[in-house]
């Protein structure tokens, strides 16, 4: 999405899946931005909303606009510290469920390709072997669905639009999928078709592992 792009209004509420006195664990509607915009026009979205009843909400991770599911926040600058270190050391375990255009061949796997910025076509990311950070996503195949392939994913890093270029350069893309696609699948879902179902990581204050689940709607 560019400077230029406007969000429709999103009408469905945010469900609110865990909520102690250090953060607050919510269920991302897609078609909701996970930050405000700098156009006036993309106020709406879940930081803007959670601060309305959480004013020190501060969001330690994104989900894409399209994408729904679970998205951790945290309620002070110390918490956030704490769990964005989780993140970075990679102790947090997410989960996704995606429908792929395509029957995929192995039941599971590794996708392995380094992604860059690319400059001159915001915001896309691009496949670069020079300039690129290396990027991998863990797959298994769930269950094929007609033509098409029902899979978890697992990201081992975490690139932005990580999954989604990771499926479309695998020659599966996301279907629904507005900036990476391939063969007509932008146009074979009303939404993108990806969703953080599970979220696994350890309270920054009791050090006990929470783990928490959305279910798919798709």
């Amino acid at each position: 999405m560019g400077d230029d792009f406007i969000a429709p209004p999103c009408h469905e509420q945010i469900d609110i899946i865990y909520e102690d006195a250090q953060l607050l664990v919510i269920n991302k509607p897609s078609g909701l931005l996970s930050l405000s915009g700098k156009n006036p026009a993309n106020k709406d979205s879940v930081h803007y909303r959670i601060r309305q009843s959480h004013p020190a909400a501060l969001m330690v991770h994104r989900l894409d606009f399209g994408t729904s599911g679970l998205l951790l926040l945290a309620l002070s600058k110390g918490v956030n510290a704490q769990l964005c270190a989780q993140f970075q050391a990679r102790t947090v375990a997410k989960t996704y469920i995606a429908i792929l255009q395509g029957r995929i061949s192995a039941q599971q796997g590794v996708i392995d390709f380094p992604i860059a910025k690319d400059k001159d076509n915001f915001p896309y990311q691009k496949i670069c072997s020079s300039s690129g950070k290396s990027a991998q996503s863990r797959y298994q195949l769930l269950q094929y669905e007609g033509d098409n392939s029902r899979v978890a994913f697992e990201p081992i890093t975490g690139r932005t639009h990580q999954l989604r270029i990771h499926s479309r350069e695998f020659g599966h893309p996301i279907l629904g999928c507005d900036l990476y696609h391939a063969r007509g699948s932008q146009h074979q879902a009303s939404r993108l078709l990806l969703h953080a179902s599970d979220l696994s990581f350890d309270h920054p204050l009791t050090g006990q592992r929470i783990s928490l689940h959305s279910r798919c709607l798709f």
